[in-house]
This record gives C-alpha cells, structure tokens and sequence, in this order.
C-alpha cells in the first residue's frame, strides 16, 4: 500500500504567506486586479495548505467590501512541487473555509481550472486588458493637462493607493477625463477614462488612452486596464489604443 499523506487546510496570516506570494506574483507575471485587497485591514482571510505539514501553498478568501456576507475565494497557489495534489489541497481548503463564491482571473491558470471544476453559473464581471501596440493617434487639437501635483503621484505609487489624474482639453472645454491606478502589484497602473457625452465616437477617448500609457511607461509603470464585458465603446476604444485583451475576472458559485 501507498503510504497516505495528510493533506490539510488552516487560518494562517498574511505574513506568514508572504515568500509564497511573491512567487505567485512571479509566475503571475501580469497585473493582479485583486492584489491590493490583501492592504486593506480586515478585508481577507488567508489559508495555508499543507502535506503532511510541510507549506505546500495558500489560498486566500475576501470577507470585506464587496465581498461582505459573501466569503469569495479570488487567490490560490500550490507550490510546483505539490500541484499533483491540488485537487486535494483545494478540497481542504473548500471544506475548512466554508467558501461558497470564487472570483477568478482567468489567467490564473490553476484557480481558473478550480473553478470550472468546483463552481456553476460562471459569468465575466470584466474583461482585462495588457499594452501590446504603440499606436500614433492624433491629438485632434486636444491639449492634455495633469491636474495631480508630482509629489502626490510619487507617494501614490510607492504607497500603491490611488494615482494621477488628467483633463483633456479641446477649444478651452474639458472633453475628457481620465487617470492612472495603482493599488495593484508592482509595476502596474490600470487605466481609466471618461469622456464627455458630446465628444464621444470622435477619437478624444482613445487619444487620451495613449496618452495616459505614455505617461505610465514615464512614471516607470507599466500600463493595464479593464473593462464590462458589455461595453462594446470601451472595449474599442482600449483595443484602438493599443491594449490587447488577456483575461476576464469570473464569477462562479460553488456546487
């Protein structure tokens, strides 16, 4: 006979993980939509998962914000050398933690495969983007200006809470706005924008977009954003700028 290995599922601590996360980030290699969750006080609840007492990873489960009177699992990892077990590991992990709700970014290859085995009724709550084109699009006469102090942006990226923000002005009016993020995990800063219902379908938002990736690639960061799966204008808009869709946040219960 086989000799039978204990594998197991416990609370453990933030810090205790910590080594583990930074590996998950490492073979993550992309921004993590989730990641700044962890910085929040009393947002998460972290797992370590064990053979026969040996760290063989972590999963981690919101209990805050949005999540409150929802624990979701959205973070998993299996060190390499115990993924033969992670159907096993994870079943710990559902059965001690009680989790009913996972949110995944699909391109999380192991969770996301957690989910399609364990979960129902699966949707995308966004879609995730990452920079692949340089693009040359015109400013159309658009003049962009900062409205964030540069001390400000510096302490918002070394804190990884909030970011820049910029007006895009056209004829003396501000047509658009938009900023950069960056309570993700280093170096990324996600992207967003919002322009004026009067000057939509003109090029002002997509202009603004490239814009605001230069100015991340300018701050050293590297330049991310997302969007709803139905917001066909926005997704074009991205795409015309330059990003390239690569994941999707998913939503999923639990069987």
């Amino acid at each position: 006979m086989g000799v039978q290995l204990a594998v197991t599922a416990a609370i453990g601590s933030a810090a205790d993980v910590q080594p583990l996360r930074e590996q998950y980030r490492q073979e993550m290699n992309c921004q993590i939509v989730h990641d700044s969750i962890h910085r929040r006080q009393g947002w998460t609840t972290t797992y370590r998962l064990a053979v026969n007492s040996e760290t063989a990873g972590f999963g981690s489960i919101a209990v805050n914000g949005p999540w409150k009177d929802k624990p979701t699992i959205f973070e998993l990892y299996i060190l390499p050398e115990h993924r033969s077990r992670a159907f096993a590991l994870f079943e710990s992990f559902l059965e001690v933690s009680g989790a009913r709700f996972m949110e995944v970014q699909s391109s999380d290859a192991l969770l996301a495969a957690m989910l399609y085995t364990y979960a129902r009724d699966i949707k995308s709550e966004a879609i995730v983007f990452h920079d692949r084109v340089t693009t040359a699009l015109p400013s159309l006469g658009a003049v962009l200006q900062c409205s964030t102090p540069n001390r400000h942006i510096r302490h918002c990226i070394d804190a990884r809470e909030g970011g820049p923000e910029w007006r895009l002005e056209f004829k003396g009016e501000t047509v658009a706005t938009g900023g950069i993020l960056f309570h993700y995990n280093r170096p990324y800063g996600d992207i967003y924008m919002d322009v004026k219902e009067t000057h939509r379908r003109l090029g002002f938002g997509a202009y603004l977009v490239q814009e605001l990736k230069r100015a991340a690639y300018a701050l050293e960061c590297i330049p991310a954003a997302r969007c709803n799966p139905d917001n066909v204008a926005s997704r074009k808009t991205l795409q015309k700028a330059g990003f390239v869709p690569c994941a999707h946040i998913l939503d999923g219960t639990i069987r």
